[in-house]
């Protein structure tokens, strides 16, 4: 599971630009791309087309599918977002937050989509292969995430795109956090606030849900963060703690900590702390775990490594970056559709998708 990332086709000659990126475990992949029209050709304002890009498993290039969402304006914006639930099995959801807003489900690689909404439907006892994790706003009834006093934890199920509570959860406070995706050792994670300190602190499950065991970082802040962003490596898991800085100038994606497991997050050891200055201070995504102490952190700016679990770090050159988990691997987003994968945190096999405009 930590070995050499597959490579993946590019298909930069796509029209438009790529967000919303994901891979299942067969190698197959989705992409949201928009084609936004301005001038002469549009209508006042402009407006903005939308497509999937699918690629099956084997084959030689990402191909345009048809897209349930409708046009937008330019002034409107694009905020969807695709969610990969395994092999040929992709949930799009409409840009807002709220139980009634509309989502369609494909099970076939693109090719037909089925139209629902973000309401939660029942529970569900475990988290099924494929399945992503999110929240939603038990009550009232009608409000979104952001607007919630107390959120749960729910489960997009791969065979069918809906949402179902899941029946045991972590005790994490009011605004427990799930990772999306399950990490390459089979653990989900789920990040919160201790409920006797109210500190920051993590929780892990190893059957799918069924179970889960609460672990307190040593939070250089008395109290809670944003929320604390796990990734399982081969010989360590590291935990990003985000919230605001004390000092210093005020950054986008802050990061107060890195902390380090070499148990499989039983106990945690705080590697980094940061400070007004040093860098970095920022996270965009996940930290890249690696073999021997390696770690990596994409900030705002720049890149940063390290090659003794955390404790220093050194400014790489390859400029900023956004990473995500995927069944195959952690996917980053290097410039405007430069992607590259990695299994082992070292290897990246890159590809490209939707260039449209872009110098080669």
């Amino acid at each position: 599971m930590f070995g050499a990332a597959p490579r993946l086709p590019s298909s930069p000659a796509l029209p438009g630009w790529s967000h919303s990126p994901g891979l299942a475990r067969d190698g197959s992949g989705f992409a949201l791309l928009a084609e936004c029209r301005e001038g002469e050709e549009a209508p006042e304002g402009g407006v903005c087309r939308q497509h999937v890009a699918v690629l099956d498993a084997g084959a030689k290039e990402w191909v345009l599918r048809r897209s349930p969402l409708p046009e937008v304006s330019s002034a409107t914006g694009i905020s969807a977002n695709l969610l990969v639930l395994g092999p040929g099995r992709a949930l799009v959801e409409a840009g807002g937050a709220g139980p009634g807003d509309r989502t369609w489900f494909t099970r076939d690689g693109g090719r037909t989509w089925r139209a629902g909404d973000r309401r939660t439907v029942g529970t569900t006892p475990e988290i099924p292969v494929g399945a992503v994790l999110a929240t939603d706003c038990p009550a009232p009834a009608g409000a979104s995430v952001d607007d919630c006093a107390r959120t749960r934890v729910v489960v997009v199920s791969p065979q069918d795109g809906r949402r179902r509570a899941l029946a045991r959860v972590p005790l994490l406070g009011a605004h427990p956090r799930p990772a999306e995706r399950q990490e390459p050792d089979g653990s989900w994670w789920v990040s919160g606030t201790d409920p006797l300190s109210g500190r920051a602190a993590v929780a892990v499950s190893r059957d799918a849900g069924r179970s889960w065991t609460v672990s307190r970082l040593p939070s250089p802040a008395t109290g809670p963060g944003w929320y604390t962003a796990v990734a399982v490596g081969q010989d360590a898991v590291y935990a990003a703690e985000m919230g605001e800085l004390t000092g210093g100038e005020p950054v986008k994606n802050p990061m107060r900590a890195l902390h380090r497991s070499v148990d499989g997050g039983r106990t945690w050891q705080r590697m980094w702390t940061t400070g007004p200055e040093r860098e970095p201070r920022t996270l965009l995504g996940l930290p890249v775990p690696g073999p021997g102490g390696r770690v990596e952190i994409g900030g705002e700016l720049s890149g940063y490594g390290s090659g003794d679990g955390g404790r220093t770090f050194v400014r790489l050159g390859d400029g900023a970056h956004f990473t995500r988990r995927t069944p195959l691997g952690l996917l980053r987003e290097t410039a405007p559709c430069r992607y590259a994968l990695t299994a082992d945190g070292v290897r990246w096999s890159e590809f490209r998708l939707a260039c449209e405009g872009e110098e080669s």
